[in-house]
């Protein structure tokens, strides 16, 4: 059973469902006519071989800050497989949202917003996760190289509702830093993490949460 903080609203889903696309329904939009949940509705899918949260939020800054989210929530599904997981085992993030545990992707970040500019708050921002926790009955070793799953990491009694009870604190913990003291800190974890350009000149636009990558003195901001 979830033990989420009060700030969160679970919506429970069955296998199948999609849980961006219910955060998405359910995110308050003016005019619309479905009704809305508001910030903190967190829609969860119950299945054994995959874990997918997704959670609305009703941000006060532009889009283009707004954004920054996904870095939190990044850093809160690397903390939560970290706590979760045998001790020293790696979790490492890449640019586009593919989380990568022991040298293999096992989870991804998404992300999806209100239509706005770049300089207007938007209505809503759902900012989610997946994560395979397990391999199909009859799976093959080696048929998808790259990829790994939680079981075959030694995560023993690890279930979709743990990872995202454990993904939802840490990424509570990560916007109340955020809001306090600015987005420094979710920057550096982030790049401590990024597997991408490593070993080049890179940090984060602290105005929009884009990569900035420096080669030959040239400056290039790739978009979150």
């Amino acid at each position: 059973m979830l033990q989420l903080p009060s700030l969160f609203r679970p919506v429970p889903l069955r296998e199948g469902q999609d849980a961006m696309r219910a955060a998405v329904e359910l995110a308050p939009e003016e005019g619309a006519p479905a009704p809305s949940r508001g910030a903190g509705t967190l829609c969860f899918v119950r299945a054994a071989g995959r874990v997918e949260a997704a959670v609305v939020l009703e941000p006060d800054m532009p889009l283009r800050q707004a954004r920054i989210a996904r870095h939190v929530a990044a850093n809160a599904l690397a903390d939560a497989l970290v706590v979760l997981g045998p001790p020293e085992l790696p979790v490492e993030l890449r640019w586009d949202g593919t989380v990568v545990l022991n040298s293999g992707a096992v989870g991804r970040l998404h992300l999806a917003a209100a239509p706005a500019a770049e300089d207007e708050v938007p209505e809503w921002l759902v900012v989610g996760f997946t994560c395979r926790l397990a391999f199909p009955p009859g799976h093959e070793s080696g048929l998808l190289p790259g990829e790994t799953a939680l079981s075959e990491e030694g995560y023993e009694d690890v279930d979709a509702e743990a990872v995202t009870d454990a993904w939802a604190r840490h990424f509570l913990s990560g916007l109340d830093e955020w809001q306090a003291r600015g987005p420094d800190r979710a920057f550096r974890n982030l790049m401590a993490r990024l597997l991408d350009h490593a070993g080049e000149k890179r940090g984060i636009d602290p105005a929009t949460g884009g990569l900035v990558l420096e080669r030959d003195g040239v400056r290039e901001i790739f978009p979150l």
